[in-house]
């Protein structure tokens, strides 16, 4: 079993990457973009007994920092 792990920088925190990303975009000729936010995804090989609470805990732990970030949990 896999869990995929999606990770965001909570709304209001400072995305420097995402806007290094929107500016190049923009320099490329993609003026259009008025955003961007980047984040990451962790994938996760699981034993047929892990459940969602359990990769849910993995994220409070250790996974996210959830002062900044917010996690969603895909189990796949």
């Amino acid at each position: 079993m896999k869990a995929r792990v999606h990770l965001m920088l909570k709304t209001g925190v400072l995305d420097p990457q995402g806007e290094a990303v929107r500016h190049a975009l923009g320099a490329m000729g993609f003026e259009g973009v008025k955003g961007v936010r980047q984040g990451k995804v962790i994938e996760l090989d699981l034993d047929e007994a892990a459940t969602q609470a359990d990769v849910e805990e993995m994220c409070e732990k250790l996974l996210a920092n959830t002062v900044i970030e917010s996690y969603s949990v895909e189990m796949v």
